[in-house]
């Protein structure tokens, strides 16, 4: 059977998953796939669907091509959970681990669109993650991820753009009344292991991997209790 063979885990949000699939973005395809709430469960249960997912379709550990993971940003609790799992499976298994960013995993699901893409995720204290991608069938990262305020975002545009992912429901009504903004259903955009699994299969064969001792997510920016230990020591000093 043709393809690389990728287990993949998307830890980013409320609602995560983890994934079985078999090749890259052209022509491959999910071979199972299950859901789970990451930041509500201890990382041994996000090992235990792992377990059920091999053991259902029938994929024993040494048969597996690589370790893909959702990078961030997102929860930062979820990331934690899923980076930490996917580094301990890919030393134990010895396969390598393939990040790939959450924005790009969504924007898999626009791959289709004639228009540039802005992915959202809601990053709370009024900020959305965002990032753009030029329309094709991989998509491509137009510039790095941000985390910016949606009156701040909304104000960049310059040219028409499909705005898709969970971070639409962050902002209102500033999106449907803007003349530039198109958006996709929120259903059609969520983060999913199975798209994350699908570009990790490009990545792994172009080489492009991590080392499980350095990887680390991809948090944009510092933490609540980051930001709350920096105000602190600069009030003592």
């Amino acid at each position: 059977m043709d393809g690389l063979l990728i287990l993949a885990i998307e830890t980013a949000t409320g609602c995560g998953s983890v994934a079985l699939t078999r090749g890259g973005v052209q022509g491959g395809r999910l071979l199972g796939e299950c859901t789970l709430q990451p930041e509500t469960v201890h990382s041994r249960r996000l090992l235990g669907s792992v377990d059920w997912l091999l053991e259902s379709v029938g994929v024993g550990w040494s048969e597996l091509d690589g370790i893909g993971i959702s990078l961030g940003p997102g929860s930062f609790t979820g990331l934690r959970i899923g980076m930490a799992a996917a580094k301990g499976l890919a030393m134990a298994t010895e396969r390598p681990l393939v990040g790939v960013p959450t924005l790009e995993g969504i924007a898999l699901s626009c791959a289709a669109a004639e228009r540039r893409v802005c992915c959202l995720l809601d990053a709370r204290r009024q900020e959305v993650y965002a990032a753009f991608f030029d329309p094709a069938a991989v998509p491509v990262a137009a510039g790095p991820a941000m985390a910016i305020r949606p009156g701040e975002l909304l104000a960049r545009l310059r040219e028409p753009v499909l705005v898709a992912g969970p971070g639409v429901a962050a902002c209102g009504d500033l999106l449907r009344s803007h003349p530039l903004v198109r958006l996709l259903p929120a259903s059609l955009a969520q983060p999913r292991a199975a798209r994350i699994g699908l570009l990790a299969a490009g990545r792994l064969e172009q080489g492009d991997t991590l080392d499980p001792a350095t990887a680390a997510p991809l948090y944009v920016r510092a933490s609540e209790a980051e930001v709350n230990l920096k105000k602190k020591q600069s009030a003592r000093s």
